[in-house]
């Protein structure tokens, strides 16, 4: 399994992603915003990019993010 691109710690459940926020002017290089909902896994990925949220304190924090199973909004991980 391979890990997400790009991991933020995040200190509320509910999230805002359009894939670029970090980059400077960068708004026409990002997607559509979304609002994602961080579950009792403590992550979430987003749908557009890949980048993962993680919620402080919550249970996948500070879990090496490549042992950990997609999760997009709505959706269930997968178990192995």
């Amino acid at each position: 399994m391979l890990p997400p691109p790009e991991v933020v710690r995040v200190s509320q459940r509910r999230v805002a992603c359009d894939g670029a926020t970090d980059i400077p002017g960068g708004a026409a290089l990002g997607h559509p915003r979304v609002f994602l909902q961080i579950d009792e896994h403590g992550y979430i990925d987003c749908g557009y990019c890949d980048r993962r949220f993680v919620l402080i304190g919550g249970p996948a924090d500070g879990v090496d993010p490549a042992t950990l199973p997609d999760i997009s909004e709505g959706a269930s991980p997968s178990v192995r």
